[in-house]
Order: C-alpha cells, then structure tokens, then sequence
C-alpha cells in the first residue's frame, strides 16, 4: 500500500525527482512495424501486436502524489465518505463527488476545501446516492446519480445553472418509457452525455449519445454485455455473471466513442454521428482458466459471518453459497483485458487484465497513440483507482491501511520520443 500524505501537500521539488517507470525506451522505429494498417469499406482496421512483455514507455509518474485530500479525523470536508468520482478544472480546482454526503467538494489546486455545493434532497442542484462528475464546456461541470433523476449543470463558480433529463422517444418496454432505463455514463467535450441501456438478466447492451437537452443524437447499436446465468436451488433464484466471464467496456475516446467487451482485444471507435469509423486491435494469446483458479474463486464468492450467527447458521450459509457457484458456468478463457479509459490528449489507456496469483505491485496498461497504434506499456501507482488521466497528471482515489479514502494527484511526464518516432 501507498503511504498517505495528511489533507494535501505540494512539493515543488517532486517534479524533479520523478521515478521512471522504466529505464528501458521501448519506443524505437520498431514500434511502427508492430502496427499494420488497412481500410475495410471504409472502415480504418489497426492490428497491433502487443508490446515486449518486459518493456515499459519512458514515461514517469512522481514518487508520490502531489495532492492527497483526506483524513480520518480533521475537518468536515477532508473526511471523505463514498468519494464516487472526481475531474479537475482548468483552474487546477477539485471537483469531488462525496456519496455519503450528496456533496460536490471543490479544493484548490493545493487540495485546499474552497467550497461545497450541491447536497441531499430533491430540489435544484441536489442530489440522492450521487454517483458522477464531469467536466462541460464553458468550465462548468455536470453531476448525476441516474437518468431519470436528471443531470445538473453547474457553472464553474458553482452556481446552479439547470437540470435536463433523458427525453422520451415514444420507445417502451415493461410498459414504461424506455428513456428511464438508460444510465449517463460520461460527458464529451463537445456537452454531449453517452448512455447506456442494459435490463437484467440480458447479455447485451444498446449504447447511445444524448445532446445537452437530453435528446439522442446518435445510437451505436446493441453490444455484448456481462454473461448472466440464472441459478436455482432450493427453489429459490438467484443470477450469476458467468465466471471470468466477459464484460462491456464503453467511453469517450477523443472526438470518439469507443466500445468493446473483454471477450477479445479489440474496439470499435466510432463517429458523434453513429458511425463506425475504425477498428483498433491487439495481439492476445487466450489463457484457458484452470480447475484451480475456479476453486479459489469460488472460494473468494463465500461470504464472511455477520455478527450474531450461530456456527449452524454460517456453515448453512457459506454451503450453498458454494453450491451456488459451482453451479454457474466458467467462460473458455479469461478476459483480454480489464477496463479502458482516454487521457486529455485522446490516447487510449487500456488495463491489462491480472491473473489470479500473479498480483502486479501496481497496474500494468497498454496505450494507443489516437490514432489506435500501440505505443508501450504504462505502469500506475499500487491501489490507485484512476478516475481521470490529464496530460500532465492522474486522479484517482486510494485508501490506506485503515480504509481512510483519498483523493490524490499524480504527477505524470510524457516523453515524447516514442511518440514522435511512431508518427514518422
């Protein structure tokens, strides 16, 4: 785990001692002839092939963040409670968005609190189980919880500006409007807002763009979604995903909108318009799950004894949450990988997935040029959950030995050689 540094400190002198994520420059003329390019009725294919395993980008993160908000005792606004999601303004300002309180805490660029806005309740600017907060043009900033609850518009002095809601098409399902069913997911630079619609116990999912007045704009088509598997015992039904089985991915991507699954190593990159307008590949050799990696998940699905159970009560429990599992289907191979996410200057990051028992100190990502060729390999801090990649910096949220949360700053520096040569 990462040491925490109390509420927030900026060190001028970080900058100059930033650690390399690698001494080794992977980003040679070879990384051009890892890309092949062609076009497909119009469609730009680009098959990469996956870096050296033991290369790294000769870029570096600091040794520690700059910024690290938040304390187990102190004052109000530095106690984080279920810190949701988090963006940065252009100002270097803060944005936090603290479930446990409904609120939108905003730090300086030091991780000094300025100012809280928003809250629990049903009126303007407030908020119920707040979930996300992005950036929108003019600086302000849009937050939400779900759709059919609205999406808030603050400016950037954190005035409340209005609150738009997904509109209705006249589309139905369970005989309800089928725009309630649809979860914002991120907002583009341009104030648009991608959405996705997936119903229980489906395995797929549509995905679709909404303009600022929560009118659809563009629909990506339907897409690959978790594998659910419906389980009976007892009489009673419970749904599973299937084990290591796949997961969709979707985001923003530049001008973009790129969409995937974990399935297979590969993304569709399409236009604000809804058209596809490229293939981004990588090479990946599929790894066959073992009869022992199955058991130790089983095993990780068995849930603890809840306080006051009696030893019959808990091994009852813990038995059928095994017969429960071992009942439900393993995938033919494990994910390609785990999630993805795009920087300020549109490279695609993408997570490499871990596999059980070969634990990585931190996270290990591929990222693509935005043009969709492989650059390298990136490795992030230890138990840093990334929420934000900006050119120079990464925001995420982290907890140390206590489960005391924080909001931390990372200082990121880009070298530009690898970059430059694969462009040539």
């Amino acid at each position: 785990m990462k040491s925490r540094i109390p509420i927030a400190l900026v060190a001028a002198s970080v900058l100059l001692v930033l650690i390399p994520l690698a001494c080794e420059d992977q980003g040679s003329d070879s990384a051009s002839s890892r890309t092949q390019i062609r076009d497909s009725a119009g469609i730009r294919i680009m098959e990469n092939a996956s870096p050296p395993e033991d290369s790294r980008l000769p870029w570096r993160i600091g040794p520690k963040p700059t910024v690290s908000i938040g304390e187990m005792v102190g004052e109000e606004p530095y106690l984080l409670n279920g810190a949701r999601d988090a963006t940065r303004l252009s100002d270097g300002r803060i944005v936090v968005a603290n479930l446990g309180t409904n609120e939108l805490r905003v730090f300086d660029a030091r991780g000094i609190h300025v100012a809280t806005w928003g809250g629990t309740g049903e009126g303007p600017g407030e908020f119920t189980e707040l979930g996300h907060v992005d950036r929108w043009p003019a600086d302000s900033i849009v937050a939400w919880t779900a759709a059919r609850l609205g999406i808030s518009v603050f400016a950037s002095n954190g005035s409340f500006g209005r609150t738009f809601r997904m509109q209705s098409d006249g589309r139905e399902k369970y005989g309800r409007p089928l725009w309630i069913f649809f979860t914002p997911v991120s907002a583009t630079r341009h104030g648009s807002v991608l959405t996705v619609l997936k119903f229980p116990n489906e395995d797929t999912l549509v995905v679709e763009l909404r303009d600022g007045e929560g009118r659809t704009t563009a629909n990506f088509g339907t897409h690959p979604s978790w594998e659910p598997h419906l389980v009976t015992l007892d009489g009673r039904n419970s749904s599973h995903m299937k084990i290591f089985g796949r997961a969709p991915v979707h985001g923003i991507w530049g001008d973009r909108i790129v969409i995937g699954d974990t399935d297979r190593y590969e993304f569709k990159a399409f236009q604000a318009d809804g058209s596809l307008e490229r293939i981004v590949r990588r090479g990946h050799v599929p790894r066959v799950p073992t009869a022992a990696d199955v058991a130790a998940y089983i095993d990780q699905q068995v849930p603890q004894p809840r306080p006051g159970m009696s030893d019959a009560d808990v091994e009852n429990l813990q038995r059928d949450s095994r017969r429960r599992n071992e009942s439900v289907p393993v995938a033919e191979h494990f994910p390609a990988f785990t999630s993805i996410m795009s920087d300020a200057v549109d490279h695609l990051w993408v997570e490499e997935y871990e596999f059980p028992g070969e634990e990585r100190p931190g996270s290990l990502w591929t990222v693509f040029d935005p043009e969709g060729r492989v650059l390298g390999f990136v490795e992030t801090p230890e138990g840093l959950w990334i929420w934000e990649i900006g050119e120079d910096y990464i925001l995420g949220r982290a907890e140390d030995e206590l489960g005391v949360e924080s909001v931390q700053v990372w200082p990121l520096e880009r070298s530009t050689r690898a970059e430059g040569r694969n462009r040539a």
